[in-house]
């Protein structure tokens, strides 16, 4: 879901989707009572005239018949049908009154959509749109451009990315890009398109194509012009494919040939390490997972007020899936409800009335079972998703109890002992760290490959390729290639499209059989930095929401183990969490709070120099595979480029801990030539795009350990120049250059500049460095210091030295 919603319409969005779906299992309930016959109706809603209360809600229904029998009744639908597995969803406009009409009725009304809040707050929006959009008419705004780039992917077809900013920021402008077709032709040669208006939070943040272009010229200039009477005109540079040393000729690669479940996975870098004992080793992590297992539960009834399940209180393979339940009519009339219990076989005799007719009630049986102490002690048993129960139950034949789990006996139901991989010739410490992990969201089913794949290929070509030997030497290496085996477990073999972890943090009402794939943890919204605990954006708290994150900050093992690796070797400096999919390369921050899309904080310029200098070299070794380019606009800061993700790791590892981390989406989209459009991979390609996928990703992962070494090795200090952008008669505008990525610390007042100074910042989002604006002479004194640590001209700022560097920087006459 996108993070445009505000905080009070997500919030109602997740109440009405909160309840999973019925799956198809044997005795799970249809969730409507009987239809109403032809005749039933609904109240007029003339007592709701200033439409107070009244909203668009959601109704589930058996069939066809019902769809009809609701139109018939004078029901407000909309145009809207959803085939479920229980069923078929519908939408309508009800009344408070007409809602609970309807309940009364047998109908399954479910939660609100939208509501007049949401309609007052549209006017709202749009009203103040609308004023912006006429202030905007009245003057020509100014386009600042962003990025203007040409790149080639697979089979070498060219595409051109474009991103400029406008000061109009209603969504009437209206960006037009014209681009000529080579050097020396005419400026409008190569094509023209318009351009989409991008907002996040339901701020605007710039204008860009949807999917980059595609050219049959590399262009060298766009021009942008705008409906409001601003243009700029951008030179065109090459995006990817920088020079690169290839692999040394006797380096291999490619040892992955299946999708692996964790198991798999962890036997693998096991064997490894047995293999290659002198440069790498297993590191045990300390926390334990939950483990795949489950209660065995079974379901009983078909309509929800008569329907109860039972869950063991021992997990299925520990005894739970040998329990039985069975209701027994008795043939004596006016029998009370009791239960007896012989080994696991639980049977409730049900109670009947004089007539001989069952009368137990699906609470009552519940809490039969509760309050007998035989029976509580094999289970525990509750009313369908907090239902009353009122309805009578029947009875019903022995039913054995099953934790559902369909893994082979290969797969252990313990809990899972998580390992890391650590790669190094020298493991003490000393060297720099790289900490590369995949797999947090169980059904990205590539991404172990990939660090399997780099895994193997460290360790096979150490003794053979010089430059690898270097990385080994050099680099002290953690991979950890499944960070949740157990929701990945469940995705290999129960639900492929599992996210989280297994773990059930949901109470009774919504821990029934039918919602057994709607529980657990999304492990990248459990860590501490930015979380929806602090009101981050991009996370739930509803146990069943895909983005559920969890009880509490850093309540899952997994989340904690990854906190455990950075604090045990302090030495780790890089991280690169891989995910799929959709092609993306990104950094902290990666949330914000909606109202006014408040970031954490940005990191400084000079580090986000560096991370887009990082993610030439970076994107070039995941180009070099099969020719695969990540587009301009799927590079940068996690939230200017896909949505806030609050309690992510990243972010975790950055702001904690000062790691310098990344985040890979593997899966870039396929450009079509036939159709001319780029087709989306999904989380489980063919294994043949899948491999293709952990192949380039991998020589990605490689580079970055290429990036960390050169950053450990890096003694050369930075050199950097004040450069004067604007003169009026009363001010004078100027900013720094710099050869490499750094910070500038600057002073203004002809004191000795420290790392208290101010410091040069981003002048916005992707917009290059600020411009500095002063209005009387002024003596500017600067130094530049990397990210590395070397200060320009080995200056001390913490000392006595004098050796900064200076510019008198006029206005005016003083020229």
């Amino acid at each position: 879901m996108r993070s445009s919603l505000d905080g009070r319409r997500a919030r109602r969005v997740a109440a009405a989707l909160a309840l999973p779906l019925a799956l198809t299992l044997s005795a799970l309930p249809a969730l409507a009572e009987p239809s109403p016959s032809p005749g039933d109706v609904v109240p007029d809603r003339q007592s709701t005239t200033a439409q107070n209360g009244v909203a668009l809600m959601r109704i589930v229904v058996p069939d066809q018949a019902d769809v009809d029998r609701l139109n018939a009744m004078g029901v407000d639908l909309a145009e809207y049908k959803k085939p479920l597995d229980n069923g078929i969803e519908v939408h309508a406009v009800l009344s408070p009154e007409e809602a609970q009409s309807l309940r009364d009725q047998g109908f399954d009304v479910q939660g609100a959509i939208s509501d007049q809040t949401d309609y007052a707050e549209n006017q709202v929006e749009r009203s103040q749109a609308m004023r912006s959009a006429a202030a905007a008419t009245a003057e020509t705004d100014t386009l600042t451009p962003l990025r203007a780039e040409w790149f080639t992917s697979l089979d070498d077809q060219r595409f051109l990315s474009v991103e400029v900013k406008s000061s109009a920021t209603d969504a009437q402008t209206v960006l037009t890009v014209t681009w000529d077709s080579g050097p020396g032709t005419a400026p409008d040669s190569g094509g023209t398109a318009a351009m989409s208006r991008f907002t996040d939070a339901g701020q605007y943040m710039y204008h860009r194509f949807n999917s980059p272009l595609s050219v049959t010229q590399a262009p060298t200039k766009v021009t942008v012009t705008s409906n409001r009477g601003g243009s700029v005109t951008i030179p065109v540079t090459k995006w990817l494919g920088a020079a690169r040393k290839a692999p040394g000729k006797h380096y291999v690669a490619d040892f992955v040939d299946h999708y692996m479940d964790p198991t798999e996975v962890t036997d693998r870098i096991s064997s490894l390490a047995r293999e290659f004992p002198k440069i790498s080793e297993i590191v045990d992590l300390p926390y334990k997972t939950n483990g795949y297992r489950r209660a065995a539960q079974a379901q009983f009834g078909t309509v929800a007020a008569s329907t109860f399940y039972v869950s063991s209180k021992a997990y299925g393979h520990e005894g739970g899936n040998d329990i039985s339940v069975a209701l027994t009519k008795p043939e004596a009339a006016s029998s009370a409800l009791g239960v007896t219990v012989t080994g696991k076989d639980v049977v409730v005799a049900l109670a009947t009335d004089a007539s001989g007719a069952v009368t137990s009630t699906a609470r009552q049986v519940v809490d039969a079972l509760n309050g007998d102490a035989a029976a509580s002690a094999l289970l525990a048993a509750g009313t369908y998703r907090g239902n009353a129960g009122t309805g009578q139950v029947a009875a019903t034949p022995a039913t054995r109890l099953t934790d559902n789990l369909k893994a082979p006996a290969t797969v252990s139901r313990e809990p899972f002992q998580m390992k890391a991989l650590r790669v190094g010739k020298r493991r003490d410490g000393s060297k720099a760290g790289v900490f590369l992990y995949c797999q947090e969201h169980a059904r990205e089913w590539v991404t172990p490959l990939t660090c399997v794949e780099t895994a193997e290929r460290l360790l096979r070509n150490y003794a053979r390729d010089a430059d690898t030997r270097k990385l080994v030497d050099d680099l002290d290496i953690f991979i950890v290639p499944t960070v949740n085996p157990d929701g990945a477990h469940y995705s290999f073999y129960d639900y492929n499209m599992q996210r989280r972890n297994m773990t059930n943090h949901c109470a009774v009402n919504l821990a029934d059989p039918a919602a057994r794939n709607s529980w657990g943890v999304d492990l990248n919204r459990n860590f501490s930095v930015g979380s929806v605990f602090d009101g981050y954006s991009g996370a739930s708290t509803s146990c069943t929401s895909d983005t559920f994150a969890g009880p509490s900050e850093l309540s899952e093992p997994e989340a904690k183990n990854e906190v455990w690796l950075t604090e045990k070797y302090p030495n780790i400096k890089f991280a690169m969490n891989t995910h799929s999919y959709g092609g993306y390369f990104m950094w902290p921050p990666g949330a914000y709070k909606a109202a006014g899309r408040e970031l954490l904080p940005r990191v400084d310029y000079g580090t986000e120099s560096f991370f887009w200098s990082a993610s030439s070299h970076i994107l070039s070794a995941v180009q070099t595979w099969r020719g695969t380019a990540i587009w301009p606009g799927r590079t940068g800061p996690v939230p200017d480029v896909l949505y806030s993700a609050a309690g992510n790791s990243a972010d975790e590892h950055w702001y904690n801990k000062g790691i310098i981390g990344w985040d890979f989406e593997v899966g870039a989209d396929v450009y079509n030539p036939e159709t001319k459009r780029f087709q989306a991979v999904g989380f489980q390609p063919a294994f043949t795009e899948g491999h293709e996928e952990a192949m380039e990703f991998s020589a990605g992962q490689i580079a970055i350990l290429e990036v960390a070494r050169a950053f450990s090795s890096d003694r050369n200090a930075p050199k950097s120049e004040l450069k004067v952008t604007a003169r009026t008669a009363g001010s004078t505008s100027f900013t720094f250059t710099i050869d490499e990525p750094a910070n500038v610390y600057y002073t203004l007042d002809g004191s000795r500049p420290t790392l208290s100074s101010p410091k040069l910042t981003a002048a916005g989002m992707r917009e290059g460095a600020q411009q500095i604006t002063i209005d009387a002479t002024t003596e500017v004194h600067w130094f530049a210091a990397d990210i590395a640590g070397n200060n320009e001209k080995n200056y001390k700022p913490d000392g006595n030295g004098k050796n900064y560097n200076k510019a008198r920087v006029v206005v005016g006459d003083a020229r």
